[in-house]
């Protein structure tokens, strides 16, 4: 399970929520504000909510999944086909395709951040290497692999005494 949904969900309705007041206080100083305004003031930020509201990802052996808003998309990490990397500036995304032709894009940095997510989607890549499957996106993974696991194996060592 994605450890850090909670902690982004709480900043999503801080977001909408401090929102939702500024325009509903900033109405009510103006001396505009009604019942219409004040409803229409809580439908957009319920509507900033459901933007910035992150996906719910989590995993198991040979799957990965994110649940949104209104649904859940999943994909075989067993039966990946293709794994491609989309921009290279603040939030570079990566694309998750299976043998099933379903798709899963997801943040990196999740990743990065939560070790059981990675080591089942590395499993599952490597299963999915194995059994030939896997046509695109080595260089991807390999790349990714470097970023989150030399960090935690040099934390590792480090704790251990041994670097």
């Amino acid at each position: 399970m994605d450890r850090g949904w909670r902690r982004d969900t709480r900043r999503a309705a801080g977001c909408a929520l401090a929102f939702w007041a500024a325009a509903t206080l900033l109405d009510l100083a103006a001396g505009t504000l009604t019942p219409v305004r004040a409803a229409l003031w809580a439908a957009l930020a319920a509507g900033l909510l459901a933007v910035l509201l992150p996906s719910r990802l989590s995993a198991g052996p040979g799957w990965l999944a994110a649940r949104g808003l209104l649904r859940e998309r999943r994909v075989r990490t067993d039966a990946l086909v293709r794994v491609s990397r989309y921009g290279a500036g603040v939030a570079p995304t990566l694309l998750l395709r299976d043998a099933d032709g379903r798709r899963l894009l997801l943040d990196p940095r999740v990743l990065a951040a939560d070790p059981l997510l990675w080591h089942e989607l590395d499993t599952g890549a490597r299963a999915s290497r194995a059994a030939g499957t896997l046509r695109g996106g080595d260089a991807v993974l390999r790349d990714l692999a470097a970023r989150i696991d030399d960090p935690v194996a040099r934390a590792v060592f480090t704790a251990s005494g041994l670097s």
